[in-house]
């Protein structure tokens, strides 16, 4: 790092430190800065984009200072509304807690509201002082460097908006994840576009939130980078930002630099960690093919304090919106700059992801004798990751639709992912959705989607699938990685415990089953009685509903909010196998109550219990 920020408390000056600048030529000029100029404090700031990054990282700033005016603002007056509601837009665990003090105010305490959501988009810019760009910046779908360059289309019509409206001057901070040198670009614009007088500081601070976990993120970041270029008004504003994420980060923990490598260490951070996933995911597959055991492998290397146990959880491969759009543009970005074999090193990171979902699906039709057609298969897990309701490049996409390609029927559950938008997102993947949702049904619990299944696959770790016993917390890495300790011989990945995030509720469950069989659906066409349709009865034998209803209630010991796989074991097709994507059971559990479990990394049962 080029610099630090002071961790003494209270003071608002930058302490003397070495921070990278650029010059007119954008140079590798050094400058130590001893006072920065006077500078106005920051009494309202905007958000533009009211997405992932938006909502939760104003939430926590207005929270932490209530002397801060904070809006939100997007294009979308649903999304905004619903920011306005208790039933926010977006699942993050913690969020509603943080944003409410904020946006509705404490009358008791006297707080009042500093924290809202609005489509008057010009309004919220004409008064901030500050203005975050929290828009999309997804991979290009067309033209030059299509699927692999970063669409930087919603930056350039933001910076737009900006030089249109602003009457005095601004700081214009990019939160969104962008390619290197993209703050020139901003620059540029808004010099070109913007009204005579009006001054604007440009600075990279870039997000670093794992999803389902952004609230801790942003309450206690690793990190907080701020990069500028190396004038006095740059370097003036670097410090207007410092003091507002100074109300609650040790300062130590604020570290200022050049703009460049500010934006550069987001694409480098997703790289890293998407290649670290990548790595242990190619070895998942040595490990099935000798007989080692992925757990075992990744909690040895781990021990060495050189490589750490972070991130060596093997699955069926990463998702979400940042760590494949990230490193493709990396890709894009090597190529431009003629270094072919950067980016086909980067290339390989996405390739691996790829192939290790589509060694998954090869294990699940191979398993189940070469033929899925009008075989019933539950998909338990829609998330990209557990604790959020974000399915942007979900493995379980993919699966779903080479099932489909395959003439399987599919019945998913999800405990956060709304219907609509399992529906949007196979309608955007799929090449014949008619087809799709003939075959795809949406479940409002587990227990309704394994019924009358042939295969189970755990998509999203999400603990209530887990039957591993919890004997201490764990935490959860990007994309579910779980980098608990482990103080035994015996290798093991304990889920922490589950609380009750389900839809329906597991004593419900068991009457929900009986009224879809009497064809008391709720009103959605899209959810059907399976005792009616799907595989004939005859084909298979099946345990008898009715008579083992019984088997909801919960066993001795176990955990409050998890499944009771034995009831799954009373309402499957035989042979009954179990496909761990995230390798979040116990095997040898399940393989008592009769189930075939194929875990990633790790040699299947199903021909030892066959």
């Amino acid at each position: 790092m080029n610099g630090h920020l002071s961790p003494e408390a209270g003071g608002s000056s930058l302490q003397p430190a070495t921070l990278q600048a650029a010059t007119a030529n954008i140079d590798d000029d050094i400058l130590n800065l001893e006072s920065p100029p006077l500078r106005k404090e920051i009494t309202k700031i905007c958000s533009l984009g009211a997405g992932y990054v938006g909502g939760p990282t104003c939430a926590v700033i207005a929270n932490k200072c209530p002397d801060i005016e904070v809006t939100v603002v997007d294009l979308n007056s649903q999304r905004i509304q619903a920011w306005n509601s208790d039933h926010l837009p977006i699942y993050e665990p913690g969020l509603l807690d943080i944003l409410k003090p904020a946006r509705d105010g404490i009358p008791q305490h006297e707080r009042q509201p500093n924290l809202f959501f609005s489509v008057n988009v010009q309004a919220a810019i004409a008064e901030a002082d500050l203005i975050f760009l929290c828009v999309p910046t997804p991979t290009k779908t067309t033209g030059s460097g299509a699927g692999r360059a970063a669409d930087m289309v919603f930056v350039e019509s933001a910076t737009r908006m900006i030089a249109d409206v602003a009457e005095n001057d601004k700081i214009v901070v990019e939160k969104s994840t962008v390619p290197c040198r993209t703050a020139d670009s901003i620059r540029q614009t808004l010099s070109a576009v913007g009204k005579p007088g009006v001054k604007f500081d440009i600075l990279s601070n870039p997000e670093f939130l794992a999803e389902g976990t952004a609230i801790n993120d942003l309450l206690n970041p690793d990190r907080i980078l701020i990069g500028s270029l190396g004038s006095e008004r740059a370097l003036s504003a670097a410090s207007a930002l410092v003091d507002v994420y100074a109300k609650w980060i040790p300062r130590n923990r604020v570290i200022t630099m050049n703009l460049w490598s500010a934006e550069m260490a987001k694409l480098a951070a997703n790289a890293l960690l998407a290649q670290r996933i990548s790595s242990i995911n190619a070895l998942s597959a040595v490990c099935e093919a000798t007989g080692a055991d992925i757990d075992e492998v990744s909690f040895a290397a781990g021990l060495d304090n050189r490589i750490g146990p972070r991130m060596l959880k093997s699955s069926i491969g990463f998702g979400g919106s940042c760590l494949k759009k990230d490193v493709l543009n990396l890709v894009y970005i090597s190529e431009s700059l003629h270094l072919p074999e950067v980016a086909a090193y980067w290339k390989s990171v996405v390739d691996i992801n790829e192939y290790q979902k589509d060694r998954f699906i090869k294990r699940i039709v191979t398993c189940l004798f070469q033929t899925l057609t009008d075989k019933k298969v539950a998909i338990l897990g829609y998330a990209y990751k557990k604790d959020t309701g974000d399915t942007r490049e979900s493995a379980a996409i993919s699966i779903v639709n080479s099932l489909i390609t395959e003439n399987a029927e599919v019945s998913i559950y999800d405990p956060k992912v709304e219907e609509e938008q399992v529906w949007q997102s196979l309608k955007d993947t799929s090449n014949d959705f008619e087809r799709v949702k003939k075959r795809v049904t949406i479940c409002c619990s587990a227990y309704e989607a394994c019924e009358d299944a042939h295969a189970i696959v755990i998509a999203t770790e999400w603990d209530e699938f887990s039957n591993k016993t919890s004997n201490k917390p764990t935490t959860s890495g990007y994309n579910g990685a779980d980098t608990s300790s482990r103080s035994s011989s015996v290798i093991s990945s304990p889920s922490s415990v589950a609380g009750t995030s389900s839809r329906c509720s597991f004593v419900d469950e068991a009457i929900s089953l009986e009224l879809r069989k009497s064809n008391l659906i709720f009103g959605n066409p899209n959810i059907q009685p399976r005792m009616n349709g799907g595989v004939s009865k005859a084909s298979c034998p099946l345990i008898n509903v009715n008579a083992k209803l019984g088997v909801i209630q919960r066993e001795e010991g176990m955990e409050r909010g998890k499944m009771d796989w034995s009831h799954v074991a009373a309402v499957m097709r035989r042979p009954m196998f179990v496909f761990d994507g995230r390798n979040v059971v116990d095997a040898g559990k399940l393989g008592r109550l009769g189930f075939r479990v194929e875990s990633i990394g790790k040699a299947g049962s199903g021909a030892e219990r066959a």
